[in-house]
């Protein structure tokens, strides 16, 4: 049943939060992510949950069935770089089969797989670049 991302409202009574986010429909009330979701930490690329419709016809999160497989950070941009600069690494995460995103224009969230061998850090480092990083 896979197809095209759709973006659909979705309610985290655990988190006590609405978003609306472009999801995979993989069953009737299965979904996988296809992005991040910037305030709720559990709705990263990849990961998939069961909803069901509330009154309000919004999807309600009843459990996440598979945590992505992807390990998510988050960065604050700095404008010590252009953006066309930020393309080249987002770009090389791409190619190791990963995935990223801005939000705000200053917050990069970077999904690598778990077995990636792009080391972050160490690019960081020889750029001499010192992001903050969010932490949940």
């Amino acid at each position: 049943m896979q197809q095209d991302p759709i973006e659909i409202k979705i309610y985290d009574k655990r988190e006590k939060m609405t978003t609306s986010m472009y999801v995979e429909q993989l069953s009737d009330n299965i979904f996988r992510t296809v992005e991040n979701e910037i305030f709720n930490c559990r709705l990263t690329f990849g990961t998939e949950f069961e909803t069901r419709l509330n009154k309000e016809g919004i999807h309600e999160i009843v459990k996440i069935t598979k945590d992505s497989e992807f390990v998510t950070r988050r960065f604050f941009l700095t404008s010590q770089f252009k953006e066309s600069e930020y393309r080249l690494l987002g770009d090389k995460i791409m190619k190791q089969g990963g995935f990223w995103q801005t939000d705000f224009g200053n917050i990069a969230t970077i999904n690598l797989p778990k077995n990636c061998e792009l080391n972050l850090d160490e690019i960081f480092k020889t750029f001499d670049f010192n992001p903050t990083e969010i932490k949940d």
